[in-house]
């Protein structure tokens, strides 16, 4: 109860601040009717949502919408509340000196400035409009990466191979069927070798790819298509009535992956085979130092050998660093995705930052560590917030290059 009243308390306090702009430039009560109303529905539309929340289901589009709209309405504010603030502090420093130094003693101290309010006013604009943006249209604003990475080892017949990798589908955020299948087409545009996809097809539940699976089946890779497990696919964030249903659903969710056509590795390895050359693909189950540990890279490597070209296909990028990068097994190449890029942030030539590299080192993009890369595909789909604000869904497409 306390949690919902900080809350509540919370909300209010922002939105009564940055409502002392609107007073300050408009009189029309109609204005401030309207401006109450909307925000007052939305904080009664995301308490409403929570309380009536069904675990059993986990997160839904009707949830995430809410979500979605408090986060439009209460950026702004907030913005709005740092200029109002500043302001505040300035005239506090004014009336104190009024009060003390100046011989006015009835008019000391002084009123908030119009042009500060439509100041505040105007740079709330920008994260209203960016977000909005981000839920409109930003979220399904396909990005194709290319990359060329190149190895002294890399098998001569596979100098030159492309590599489309996704990740983060999130099936049970779509909204959009056309947009999706754009997508799609983006993907076989590419004409790669492989599409390798590092996990989360779902966000909690299997029934959520149902209505996409015929869109998936239309995914075309020249040598196949493989996928590994992301945290969300284990049904760890809803509630099931019992051990036996969960199973169920992840055997479904497992059984998806054949039903697009992808080879799902599970704590397994594959060669892909060129002549007498060969490199080899090994998958691990979701392996995260925050969530789901079910990978095992020794399981996953039995089959192939120290002096193989090796492309590891783990979800979660924390493995990279705590596992991968200094095993003696050399993996060349790891693909990974689960960041999103936290779906928000900056990315302008020479800089890049979101707040999700406060929690990750490696959130988006190549890193490398001497001669071994990884890179962390910023995802294909969205979760918890219905859109994407400066982070765009990626399609990463990657040439391997035999170095001169």
């Amino acid at each position: 109860m306390i949690r919902w009243i900080i809350f509540i308390a919370f909300v209010l306090f922002i939105d009564f601040y940055a409502y002392q702009s609107i007073k300050t430039i408009t009189k029309n009560k109609i204005v401030f009717l309207i401006y109450w109303l909307i925000s007052l529905a939305v904080l009664a539309n995301v308490i409403y949502q929570l309380l009536t929340f069904n675990n059993s289901k986990g997160l839904n589009q009707t949830v995430m919408l809410a979500f979605g709209l408090l986060i439009l309405t209460i950026t702004p504010k907030i913005i709005a509340l740092i200029i109002l603030f500043g302001e505040d502090v300035f005239r506090v420093f004014k009336t104190g000196y009024n009060y003390f130094f100046s011989n006015n003693t009835t008019d000391f101290f002084p009123e908030r400035r119009s042009f500060v309010s439509k100041l505040a006013l105007s740079l709330a604009a920008i994260p209203f409009t960016s977000i909005l943006y981000g839920m409109m249209r930003g979220k399904y604003n396909y990005q194709v990466i290319n990359h060329t990475l190149f190895f002294d080892d890399l098998p001569t017949a596979f100098d030159g191979f492309k590599i489309t990798h996704i990740s983060d589908i999130h099936s049970g955020s779509f909204d959009d069927a056309d947009k999706i299948a754009h997508g799609i087409e983006l993907i076989n545009e590419q004409n790669s070798d492989v599409i390798l996809f590092t996990g989360d097809i779902v966000n909690n539940t299997a029934d959520e790819m149902t209505p996409w699976i015929s869109h998936f089946q239309k995914l075309t890779a020249k040598e196949g298509k493989y996928s590994v497990l992301g945290n969300h696919d284990y049904g760890e964030y809803v509630r099931f009535d019992t051990n036996q249903e969960k199973e169920a659903n992840f055997q479904e969710i497992k059984d998806i992956h054949p039903k697009i056509g992808f080879n799902l590795l599970l704590n397994d390895s594959v060669y892909l085979e060129r002549g007498t050359d060969k490199i080899a693909l090994v998958g691990v189950e979701n392996w995260g130092t925050r969530f789901k540990k079910a990978g095992d890279l020794g399981a996953a490597s039995k089959k192939i050998n120290k002096e193989d070209f090796k492309i590891l296909l783990s979800h979660d990028p924390s493995h990279w660093d705590a596992e991968v990068k200094n095993h003696t097994n050399n993996y060349h190449l790891t693909l990974s995705g689960h960041t999103h890029g936290m779906q928000f942030g900056i990315e302008i030539p020479g800089f890049k930052w979101s707040p999700v590299q406060y929690i990750y080192k490696q959130w988006a993009g190549i890193y490398n560590e001497g001669t071994k890369f990884i890179n962390v595909n910023r995802g294909f789909g969205f979760l918890a917030f219905p859109g994407r604000v400066g982070i765009w869904p990626e399609i990463t497409v990657i040439t391997l290059k035999r170095s001169k």
